[in-house]
C-alpha cells in the first residue's frame, strides 16, 4: 500500500492531488498551516478510499520546526513512498514593491521548505532503498514574470535544487518529479502578498481561466507514479516554456508586454 505525504494540501492542486491519491487506495499525511483547515481534506479523503489519513498541521514559513516535520511525517505510517512537496505563496508586487522581508518570506516557503524537507527525507528514503519526491515549481521558474520577482526566483531555485537532487541520489534509488503548472484555476491569487505583504485578495482573469484542479490533479499523479522527470500542467500559456527554449529574446519581449494578471 502506498504511502503518500502532501504539502499545501488543504486547497487547490495539493486537496485535488490528495483525494486522486486517496481514490487510489493511498495512506496519506496532510499538512498546511492549520488542523482546521486540514480536518474536511482529511474527511473526504476518508471517504474516497483512503484507509487512513494523518493530519499534520505546520507553518511552513518556520525553519526550525522542519526536521520534527519530517520525523512525524515519517513516523505516521512507519515510512513514505512519496512526497509531494506542493505548499506555496505567491506574490503580486513590483521589484521597487518587494521588500526584502516579503523577498525573504516568499524564499523561506517556496523554496527553504521544500528543500530542508528533501534534506531531511534523503537519508531515511536511502536507507529504505529509495523513494519518490514531487515538486511544484511553476512556469515562472522557467522566465521573469511581471509583478512575480520573488516567486519567479524560488521556483527557479527549486530546478536547480531538485535538478541536483536527482543527479546526486538516483542510483540510491530516489525518484524526483518536479510539476511546472502553468494557468490552474486555485485560489493562489487571492491569498498572493501584495504591497504591505497584505493578501492580494482576488482573483486574476489569467487564473480563473486556468483549468480545473481535477484535470491538473489527474496529469500530476499519474506523471509521478510513472516516475516522470517533469510535467508541465496547464494549457496555451505552456507555449512559454518552449519559446522561451527556442527563442529567448522573443520571450523576453513578450514577457514585457503580457499584463501581469
Amino acid at each position: 500500500m502506498e504511502t503518500v505525504w502532501i504539502t499545501g494540501a488543504s486547497s487547490g492542486i495539493g486537496e485535488a492531488c490528495a483525494y486522486r491519491w486517496a481514490e487510489g487506495g493511498a495512506r496519506l499525511v496532510i499538512t498546511a498551516p492549520t488542523a482546521g483547515e486540514l480536518e474536511p481534506v482529511a474527511a473526504r479523503c476518508r471517504e474516497k478510499g483512503a484507509p487512513e489519513v494523518a493530519v499534520l498541521p505546520y507553518d511552513l514559513s518556520k525553519p526550525d520546526g522542519i526536521p520534527a516535520l519530517v520525523q512525524a511525517a515519517w513516523e505516521a505510517f512507519g515510512g513514505l513512498d512519496t512526497v509531494y512537496l506542493n505548499a506555496g505563496i505567491s506574490q503580486r508586487t513590483s521589484v521597487e514593491d518587494t521588500s526584502m522581508e516579503m523577498l525573504r518570506t516568499l524564499m523561506e516557503i517556496d523554496y527553504f521548505a521544500p528543500a530542508g524537507i528533501a534534506k531531511e527525507l534523503l537519508p531515511r528514503m536511502a536507507a529504505r532503498g529509495g523513494g519518490h519526491i514531487g515538486v511544484t515549481t511553476s512556469i515562472a521558474g522557467k522566465f521573469g514574470f511581471r509583478l512575480r520577482c520573488g516567486y519567479c526566483s524560488a521556483k527557479a531555485a527549486l530546478y536547480g535544487f531538485f535538478e541536483t537532487l536527482q543527479a546526486e541520489s538516483y542510483d540510491q534509488g530516489i525518484r524526483v518529479t518536479i510539476v511546472c503548472p502553468g494557468r490552474v484555476r486555485t485560489n493562489i491569487s487571492l491569498r498572493a502578498l501584495d504591497k504591505g505583504g497584505k493578501p492580494h485578495g482576488k482573483m486574476d482573469p489569467g487564473q480563473a481561466g486556468g483549468i480545473t484542479v481535477e484535470k491538473a490533479s489527474r496529469k500530476i499523479v499519474k506523471a509521478i507514479r510513472q516516475g516522470r522527470r517533469e510535467v508541465l500542467v496547464g494549457s496555451k500559456e505552456l507555449l512559454m516554456v518552449y519559446v522561451k527554449r527556442f527563442f529567448p529574446g522573443l520571450c523576453a519581449k513578450l514577457a514585457r508586454k503580457l499584463k501581469p494578471v
